[in-house]
């Protein structure tokens, strides 16, 4: 009920619509309950007086009643339906405005599978809720209830003769009711892990040929799709077992009525058009009864998609600004780390006690082996995470006491995978500075030695890249995203392994771009190749989290320690080769 609860605020802002809509249900259900009662009149007037005259005047409103019924059912339909569509569009949008508020820390322990599927399948299940058994729930249940005083109406005493199977209906729902939603709980989560390996066969499609895997990955769908059958088909079993178990009760209860009003209507204690009447309103109580059954079934399966998306909703937001952040002014480049500390969970220390200090357009190599927390320094600086201990300063203001928003519009990030977007170069390049002239853009691309290659494509800058810019070479992506971070135009850039993945030519491109993109910016280089950072005004060289060694080149070598011995090993390598 909470959950419900919850859900039906997001009805506010179309309460008016709601009402209305509510007003076209009472109408179009209201000529469901006439009906009996001018069944009753003509058994017991019509039929017994034999007046043709009342006869005409009631089937006239029999047709009436169906067309007024006809055009508020559309009213209630159409309305409830805009209603339903509006709220869904509401918690998708919320849900996805969440998720942008999230800290990496979250895209890391979930699956990009079951975070689509929170906003698609789970989503997709509330609309079902939230639209069609809102209003079947509505109908069902005004049809009842009226049906219900309709009885007591004409005879109350056989009303109450039937009324005791109600407790066994309630009884049965509530029983199902449980079931189903932990079934439907299941069945969402099943739905993700499909969503999951779809996400990642499709991004991977290269890897699995190559290892020619292509059997095993349908292996490992076939098995979250029979995981997900096994889940649908409990669900099923549990409902199937639930509308016959109703009908039942409810056949019970109609029995009793033919048995006990048949004896009152031969003891003359309640007129046969009475007797019929109260059987249709019987059946228009029976007829609701099984169908509400079905709607809180369903509604249990969407409460348990709702479940999955208020837990993200209530996720805390780990990473935020401070309740008095400040605007980051405009920066100089000054940055240091002092006593910096960072763990990803609580026993596995990352950083320990990393200090250094970078000063405005110098470039700041981090060097090391694998697993000593060279990204991770890269991502405490624009607050994808937050330090354990210690602090961050730029110009003098420690990173946590102004607002990312102005801390990150001045830090420009080139990763080692450049991730593009399915749309044209020039909307990839303009992603850097959203309100930038085509001759900016046309100039952030000429120092990025883009432009060259742009014009040669089919449609130049307005080239479709497809999904992940897989038209294009990873050369290429990858100066495209130098197009973008000059276009961007940050006072503090990091280049994460860049050109790690590159040929010798487009290595020797993306440098140069990448040289005139470091000019006058603070700059943070992650290198495997050590040779790409030998003119580096500072290296850092980490190992196991901790800055073992710093200075340039030349004095690095000097002090033949790790770097000097990372170094040979590069080079001996290189001459192997």
């Amino acid at each position: 009920m909470k959950l419900y609860l919850r859900l039906i605020k997001y009805i506010g802002p179309y309460k008016v619509r709601l009402l209305l809509a509510g007003l076209c249900t009472l109408v179009a259900a209201g000529g469901t309950i006439y009906l009996p009662w001018i069944i009753k009149d003509v058994v017991d007037q019509i039929l017994a007086e034999k007046d043709l005259v009342k006869l005409n005047y009631i089937s006239l409103s029999i047709v009436l009643v169906f067309i007024i019924r006809g055009i508020f059912y559309y009213g209630q339909s159409y309305l409830m339906s805009y209603v339903g569509q509006h709220v869904v569009i509401d918690i998708r949008k919320a849900v996805f405005e969440k998720l942008q508020r999230l800290s990496m820390a979250f895209y890391d322990k979930n699956k990009t599978g079951t975070i689509m599927s929170y906003v698609t399948n789970d989503v997709n299940a509330l609309q079902t809720a939230m639209v069609d058994n809102i209003v079947e729930m509505i109908t069902e249940g005004f049809i009842l209830i009226a049906s219900i005083i309709a009885m007591v109406y004409l005879d109350w005493k056989l009303f109450l003769f039937t009324f005791g199977t109600f407790p066994f209906v309630l009884l049965f729902i509530d029983f199902f009711g449980k079931r189903i939603r932990k079934s439907g709980s299941k069945i969402q989560e099943a739905t993700a892990d499909i969503t999951s390996v779809l996400q990642e066969t499709v991004s991977s499609a290269r890897v699995i040929k190559s290892f020619v895997r292509e059997d095993y990955e349908i292996n490992r769908f076939d098995k979250e799709n029979m995981n997900n059958f096994r889940a649908n088909m409990k669900y099923v079993k549990l409902s199937a077992t639930l509308t016959p178990t109703i009908e039942l009760v409810a056949a019970m209860g109609v029995t009793l009525i033919v048995w006990y009003g048949g004896r009152s209507v031969i003891a003359g204690e309640i007129t046969a058009g009475a007797l019929v009447a109260f059987l249709s309103y019987a059946v228009n109580i029976s007829n609701p009864i099984k169908r509400l059954s079905r709607v809180i079934g369903n509604i249990q399966k969407a409460l348990a998609a709702a479940q999955r998306v208020f837990d993200v909703l209530d996720l805390p937001e780990l990473i935020q600004n401070a309740p008095a952040a400040k605007q980051l002014p405009h920066v100089k480049g000054n940055v240091s780390f002092q006593n910096v500390s960072f763990a990803y969970n609580a026993d596995e220390p990352i950083l320990d006690n990393v200090c250094f200090e970078a000063t405005p357009g110098q470039v700041v190599a981090l060097v090391g082996p694998s697993g000593a927390g060279k990204s991770t320094v890269a991502s405490l600086l624009p607050r994808f995470y937050d330090v354990t201990s210690g602090r961050i300063i730029i110009d003098g203001c420690d990173i946590r006491d102004v607002t990312m928003e102005s801390l990150r519009e001045q830090v420009g990030i080139v990763p080692q995978e450049t991730m593009l977007f399915n749309g044209t170069v020039y909307d990839n390049i303009l992603y850097g500075r959203l309100d930038a002239t085509e001759e900016e853009v046309m100039a952030a691309s000429k120092a990025a030695n883009a432009h060259n290659f742009i014009m040669e494509l089919p449609n130049g800058y307005e080239t479709q890249l497809g999904d992940r810019g897989v038209n294009i070479s990873g050369g290429q992506r990858q100066r495209i995203a130098i197009a973008r971070a000059i276009l961007k135009n940050p006072q503090i850039l990091i280049l994460d392994e860049a050109t790690s993945a590159l040929d010798t030519e487009s290595e020797r491109v993306v440098q140069d771009a990448l040289d005139r993109l470091m000019v006058g910016r603070t700059s943070f280089v992650i290198a495997h190749r050590l040779s790409t950072i030998k003119n580096a005004d500072k290296i850092l060289v980490l190992e196991k989290g901790k800055v073992v060694e710093e200075g340039n080149h030349d004095e690095l070598m000097d002090k033949d320690g790790l770097y000097a011995h990372l170094y040979k090993i590069q080079y001996r390598n290189k001459e192997a080769q």
